[in-house]
């Protein structure tokens, strides 16, 4: 979960809307005007179930959302029955920024985990973006960001094969996480089934399965249960073919040594 406590949360308070003006911060820097004005956005908690539906395509939804806890990801159903996940999404992250301007959800979103949100009106958003400019731009960085992560999906099911597409996933979710100060990219929780991470990467289970003990065997990874120990980062990331210049994040320093590094810890 996000903590609120920490030390850089100061100017934006110990609440989820000061989640919100933090993380739009950290894509063009807002006033203090621009901040308070985001913390007396009114708002509303809300808390889903694994598997929840949190919008439906076809729905119209009135209220933008940030995650405070949990996963939540989307998808796109096909005549078929068949199931592509496009985006997961981890604690800091605005969940469909594009319904501010869009009348109509054009996907699926589903909690992974148990979750929680926030969600905000969208008139009451647009209104601070036209008031407050930095507000605006960077509701716009953000959403360029979010449109990189898609290119870079379509890149990776399109064009890498099945070790490539599973190492390039499990990075991602790693500097991710890490981040959104959620912990080391050396460990982390894996939270989707083999059937999940396959819809995310149009492979089957079987074929995740075989690629995840393959990257077991090769001494990159290591699991226990769904958490995941990054045993060797930049074979992992030479196997992925992995730059993480798409996700647009601030740069973070190479992980150590993994027997130097304390913050490993093998979730049972």
């Amino acid at each position: 979960m996000l903590r609120f406590t920490d030390p850089g949360m100061t100017r934006f308070g110990a609440t989820p809307m000061g989640l919100i003006a933090r993380r739009l911060d950290s894509r063009i820097a807002l006033g203090d005007d621009a901040v308070r004005a985001i913390l007396a956005l009114p708002h509303q908690l809300r808390t889903l179930k694994p598997a929840d539906y949190f919008i439906r395509e076809g729905e119209r939804p009135r209220y933008s959302t940030v995650v405070i806890d949990g996963y939540l990801y989307r998808h796109k159903l096909v005549q078929d029955g068949g199931r592509q996940i496009v985006a997961v999404h981890i604690p800091g992250d605005f969940v469909d920024l594009q319904n501010i301007l869009l009348d109509e959800s054009d996907h699926n979103i589903q909690a992974l985990t148990h979750a929680t949100v926030c969600e905000f009106p969208h008139a009451e958003m647009l209104d601070l973006a036209f008031r407050h400019p930095e507000i605006g731009k960077a509701l716009w960085r953000e959403s360029l960001v979010e449109a990189s992560l898609f290119r870079e999906w379509i890149a990776n099911i399109g064009r890498r094969d099945a070790r490539a597409r599973v190492a390039h996933l499990l990075c991602e979710l790693a500097v991710r996480r890490e981040a959104a100060d959620l912990g080391s990219r050396r460990s982390f929780e894996l939270p989707m089934t083999q059937e999940q991470l396959g819809d995310a990467l149009a492979l089957t289970a079987v074929h995740v399965n075989r690629t995840l003990r393959v990257l077991e065997a090769d001494g990159l990874i290591r699991r226990s249960k769904r958490s995941v120990i990054v045993a060797d980062w930049p074979a992992l990331r030479a196997t992925a073919d992995f730059n993480e210049n798409y996700l647009h994040v601030k740069e973070t320093a190479e992980p150590a040594d993994p027997a130097n590094d304390q913050r490993i810890a093998v979730r049972a």
